[in-house]
């Protein structure tokens, strides 16, 4: 089973990015597959995650209204779509999955699967 994050890259304040998730081995539509980030100097945390239905979607505080996650099944695939960016969002970002019975677990140490991360560079 292999996660496969990319589209990291470097933008100004207001700028997006669209990260994506590739997954092989496993099959999204039966995961929970959430994003985490880690900036410099700070704890890893829970950014966004989707349901393997689909219909349920959780947001941190710190980016809802300015991120977007969904998850393409056919593709095996989820994204992570962030516009508006701020220089707080500077950050590894990875995506994760796992088989949860309820909820979108925001706990990393919940997933059974993680990417390796991809940097996002916000300057101001």
């Amino acid at each position: 089973v292999q996660l496969q994050a990319s589209g990291g890259g470097s933008v100004q304040s207001g700028g997006s990015l669209r990260l994506s998730c590739a997954a092989s081995g496993v099959a999204v539509a039966m995961y929970v597959v959430s994003w985490f980030r880690q900036g410099p100097g700070t704890e890893r945390e829970f950014v966004a995650g989707i349901r393997w239905s689909g219909s349920r979607t959780e947001y941190a505080e710190a980016v809802k209204g300015r991120f977007t996650t969904s998850r393409h099944n056919t593709e095996n695939a989820a994204y992570l779509q962030m516009n508006s960016l701020k220089p707080e969002d500077t950050a590894v970002y990875f995506c994760a999955a796992v088989r949860s019975a309820a909820g979108v677990p925001r706990d990393a140490s919940a997933y059974m699967h993680r990417a390796q991360g991809t940097l996002v560079t916000v300057s101001s």
